[in-house]
């Protein structure tokens, strides 16, 4: 593929790494906790797409209506030439941008999943003979150089996972997001909004139980890679809705007193029966909140849409002084 690059940040060694980090300083530490982005191996992302589909999961249908009926406008306001995907995955939603985006020249996926990439590039490739991909292998969360291509440039972070961030993670991403942002460029976010608490819990605690399966995978993950002797069936998936933050907490609950022993830490890790693992934070939006968390990154929202239902947002916003 003459039209394809791929610039490598990552290696296995440093995913390594950082797994036996994150694994020895969450299990060790009380509450417990395990980040998300271990669930993602090959079977946690065809567990997520698997979820993508369910009747209760309606975040991935909403965003993709709206992008369906704005992606006119979106390619029309910000005039981009490259396009900046962060966590890219395998670039479905972006279809729908690309399409409508005649005078795109590059779109850079950003992504930890090499396979991911390259699959998603040669689909890319084929339908779009005149675009050129150069994707980064590279953790979105940290500071990110992108390569050279002409602007304006359009910066893409969709699917709600800026929910899966903290509000000081969420403040130091903007602020880095802001950083790749030259006059003229802009920032497309999707947001899940605040709504019925029964809707968001079944949307995270399924009928078929795929959500609960996806959420023990990260258990698989640290077994396989480090050694561990988790047992799926020792623990319980549990999805709550925290009022006071307005966020969803995926946890993993152990149904009874049980020891693991993690080999390649040379840890051994008690957990007392009912004590929970916290694997994932999804917090859930107002309009007004999004907008100061950009204002106080240093960027303005201009463009506000939802689906139909109200249930999802994509946003639009330009570095302060920049142009939409």
């Amino acid at each position: 593929m003459s039209d394809f690059q791929l610039t490598r940040t990552l290696d296995e060694h440093t995913a390594e790494a950082a797994l036996r980090t994150d694994v020895r300083r969450g299990l060790t530490r009380t509450p417990k906790v395990l980040p998300p982005k271990w669930f993602y191996d090959a079977r946690g992302s065809e567990l997520f797409e698997e979820i993508t589909r369910l009747p209760e999961y309606y975040p991935t249908r909403a965003e993709r209506e709206i992008l369906l009926a704005r992606a006119g406008e979106i390619a029309a306001a910000t005039g981009a030439r490259t396009l900046v995907e962060l966590g890219s995955g395998s670039s479905e939603k972006t279809r729908h941008l690309i399409e409508a985006m005649p005078a795109l020249d590059t779109y850079v996926p950003v992504d930890v999943s090499e396979s991911a990439l390259t699959g998603a590039a040669e689909a890319l490739l084929a339908e779009h003979p005149g675009l050129r991909v150069h994707a980064l292998l590279a953790d979105f969360t940290k500071a990110l150089q992108l390569p050279d291509s002409p602007g304006p440039r359009l910066v893409v972070f969709l699917g709600g996972t800026i929910g899966n961030l903290l509000p000081p993670e969420r403040e130091v991403f903007l602020a880095s997001v802001r950083a790749m942002l030259s006059p003229g460029d802009a920032l497309l976010m999707g947001t899940d909004l605040v709504k019925d608490e029964s809707v968001l819990v079944a949307a995270y605690d399924d009928a078929q139980g795929v959500t609960a399966e996806f959420n023990k995978n990260v258990l698989a993950v640290v077994d396989r890679e480090l050694g561990g002797d988790f047992h799926a069936a020792d623990f319980a998936h549990v999805a709550v809705w925290n009022r006071e933050q307005e966020w969803i907490e995926m946890r993993l609950r152990a149904r009874s007193e049980v020891r693991v022993k993690i080999r390649a830490l040379d840890l051994v890790v008690p957990f007392e029966a009912g004590e929970e693992i916290l694997t994932e934070v999804s917090a859930k939006f107002r309009e007004d909140g999004v907008r100061k968390e950009l204002a106080a990154a240093g960027m303005e929202l201009t463009h506000w849409w939802t689906d139909a239902e109200g249930r999802f947002a994509l946003s639009l916003s330009v570095a302060d002084g920049g142009e939409g």
